[in-house]
């Protein structure tokens, strides 16, 4: 997943920059030492940074009120540009440079809101980012600013490239928040995205500060890993899980043998946040409406898929039921084997798949009908030697160097921090916090924050990006260390890819740095990148028996892999799909459906029609974090898969396969370094030296024959 925070500001134009090169000296090899990192950088006419994290809750609302303060003085002396004064720079220029400086300040409080180990602290950052957003929100109805941008485009400027993308995105922004209404109107939309905006941030609070533990006895856990019932004995015969810890849960979801057990943390799961964000989710829905309808949009889908790829919420809609209907076939087929599979190990005749059974039946599945046994898998993949062989591999495609460096401040003792150099000159590229698992009263998912973005400065200097990994892998055990699923190593690929699309920019404003693309497309880069763990020549690379480095994963078990895969994708993607239906449906209301509509109710309808029926006396919208800045955006998964797939193909029918060096600078070169800063559908055709086919998707599918 990819996570970031958006300002509500009218920023950014781009223009692809290239830092002098120069190449490290012979023999000194790559630093980790932090001061020498910005001293080649400074000499490189580049700039790298470390956030200043504050360390008191009361510093990070300071911190937001003193940006706040120093934003609206420029603002105001924009506001008094004369019409005939106003230029690119002045205007434009000077609005993508307040985002960059304000994005410095909301990114760190944002991230300390997610994973500070102080309660109040994540409180009070809470506090200052609703604070923030509001004001942000108030940005684009200052009339005075827009008058000066209005006369600036009015003068027919002459530009090309990222500044000519920029103006263009910047006046329908404007467009989009309504400064074309009257202005009792314009000002009633103004208010009702301010609470529009600290309903959504108090949503996704409520989610990471939910938790629920569960008790269970040895009996109760039948069929779990004993490495994993080590971390979590809490007695003699008792065993406490979180709910709300994601391999807590998905552990006990895939192994637990025991249908009760599996029922009863599924449920707690599905049930938390409910009572505080069933309410909000309401509420929600009905401003969202609201909103899209004055200003103009038939539905709030439709006024959030404007500027994806889709267009529209119809388009976006129509894309998820075509898989639906495609998928039909070999989803009852899959279906019907999880029911045998079920009145055999049950003795009931008339059993049938539920909701909680999906992951332990897919695993059991695996098992035995193609021998492959997910946790038999985990001993080649210890952590630190799974990261580190990642590290070998991207480095080798992309032409990267990724060091170890001490971190001068971290939130967590376990944070690390990397430094990312260019191999081939010797160039920073950009900084790398690491923070990979879990614990009480942090995010409780994976995914990247951008900290510092990619910029070049008013002085000429480039800005080189920082970000982090927030994620939520297994804990060591007692005599072992974090031992990962293969799941989770294709999600470390994944969330890594993200990592790397915000370093590697090249662009020349905020605005289109990084992973700044549309949200349909953003996770296609690093979806495509899942595919690098499921090759035996990658693997061999790094995936060996941490008791016994010469033991490999053998080739017929990764065969049996990827059988398994194929054998349940329906089951997956049919998840996914009950998941975007969902997410398009609530957003596809009416001002007066929203107003009437149960959220819980609708949600339950559609996944039963397109999956399974949900667990009686649950609500997991009310967990979906995804509602929340991917509001009608979750088809972008399935969306950018496809596009991924197409993507992939450029590197299986490479010389070196997925270890192609030239591919590898080709996906850096046209779809990393560029952003957004053209239409990223002319980056997916360089990059693939081809129009775009849905062919590979469908394979993969198997709905079309190979």
């Amino acid at each position: 997943m990819f996570f970031r925070i958006t300002l509500i500001v009218v920023a950014g134009v781009l223009a692809a920059c290239s830092a002098t090169k120069t190449s490290l000296n012979s023999g000194t090899g790559f630093s980790g030492d932090w001061a020498e990192f910005e001293r080649l950088a400074k000499r490189n006419r580049t700039r790298v940074a470390l956030p200043p994290f504050e360390t008191t809750p009361q510093a990070s609302l300071d911190a937001v009120n003193a940006a706040i303060a120093a934003a609206d003085e420029r603002l105001d002396a924009i506001g008094k540009i004369k019409p005939s004064e106003a230029t690119f720079d002045n205007t434009i220029g000077a609005l993508d440079d307040l985002a960059f400086d304000l994005s410095l300040v909301a990114n760190r409080t944002y991230m300390l809101k997610e994973t500070s180990e102080n309660a109040e602290h994540r409180a009070q950052a809470t506090e200052a980012i609703k604070q923030f957003d509001e004001w942000a929100v108030g940005l684009d109805y200052r009339e005075d600013v827009y008058r000066v941008v209005k006369a600036y485009a009015d003068s027919s400027p002459r530009l090309s490239g990222e500044a000519k993308r920029l103006l263009e995105q910047t006046l329908r922004d404007y467009r989009r928040a309504g400064l074309h209404l009257a202005k009792a109107e314009r000002d009633e939309v103004e208010q009702l995205r301010k609470e529009l905006s600290a309903a959504t941030t108090e949503f996704r609070t409520n989610i990471t500060n939910a938790k629920k533990e569960l008790k269970f006895t040895g009996a109760q856990l039948e069929g779990l890993p004993e490495s994993f019932l080590e971390q979590v004995k809490t007695g003699g015969d008792e065993y406490t899980l979180q709910a709300n810890v994601t391999f807590h849960y998905l552990n006990v979801m895939r192994s637990a043998k025991p249908e009760a057990t599996r029922k009863r943390i599924s449920g707690e799961r599905k049930r938390l946040a409910r009572e505080k964000n069933i309410p909000l989710l309401k509420t929600v829905l009905q401003l969202r409406a609201n909103i899209a309808t004055k200003l103009g949009y038939k539905t709030w889908a439709d006024y959030r898929c404007e500027v994806k790829m889709a267009g529209n919420g119809t388009t976006a809609r129509e894309f998820l039921m075509n898989l639906k209907r495609g998928l039909e076939p070999k989803w009852q087929s899959e279906l019907a084997q999880f029911n045998t599979l079920k009145r055999r190990e049950t003795g009931d005749s008339n059993a049938s798949l539920k909701m909680w059974d999906a992951f332990y039946y897919m695993n059991l599945l695996k098992k035995e009908k193609y021998s492959v046994d997910t946790e038999q898998l985990r001993v080649f993949f210890p952590y630190e030697q799974t990261l580190h062989g990642m590290f070998r591999v991207y480095e080798r495609i992309f032409g990267l160097k990724i060091v170890a460096a001490t971190a001068p401040y971290k939130w967590n003792n376990q944070v690390t921090l990397h430094l990312v150099y260019d191999a081939a000159t010797g160039n920073p590229m950009g900084a790398l916090y690491l923070d990979m698992f879990p614990r009480e009263g942090k995010y409780n998912h994976f995914a990247m924050f951008p900290l510092i973005s990619g910029k070049r400065l008013p002085d000429g200097t480039y800005q080189r990006p920082t970000v982090a990994l927030i994620c939520n892998f297994p804990t060591a055990g007692k005599d072992k260390p974090s031992l990962l699923s293969h799941d989770n190593v294709e999600t470390l690929f994944h969330e890594f890819g993200h990592a790397l699309h915000g370093i590697l920019t090249q662009t020349r404003y905020t605005r289109f740095a990084g992973t700044s693309v549309p949200r349909d497309f953003v996770e296609a880069p690093s979806q495509m990148l899942e595919n690098w763990i499921w090759d035996k020549t990658v693997l061999d690379s790094f995936a060996a028996d941490y008791r016994d480095s010469s033991k490999k994963i053998p080739e017929a078990v990764l065969a049996k892999l990827k059988e398994a895969k194929k054998a349940t994708i329906a089951r997956h993607y049919r998840g996914q799909l009950s998941y975007g239906l969902v997410d398009l449906s609530l957003h596809s209301l009416t001002v007066e459906e929203a107003r009437i509509v149960e959220p819980v109710e609708l949600s339950n309808q559609i996944t039963e029609a397109v999956y399974l029926k949900p667990q009686k006396n649950t609500s997991f919208v009310g967990y979906f974090g995804h509602l929340m800045g991917y509001d009608a955006g979750y088809y972008g998964y399935a969306w950018a898969d496809s596009i991924s797939a197409d993507m992939a193909t450029v590197f299986e029918n490479a010389p070196d396969r997925y270890f192609d060096s030239a591919a590898g600078q080709r996906l850096r070169r046209e779809i990393y370094e560029v952003g957004d800063s053209r239409d990223v559908s002319e980056s997916i055709e360089k990059f693939l030296g081809r129009p775009r086919s849905l062919k590979p998707f469908l394979q993969d599918l198997g709905i079309l024959d190979e």
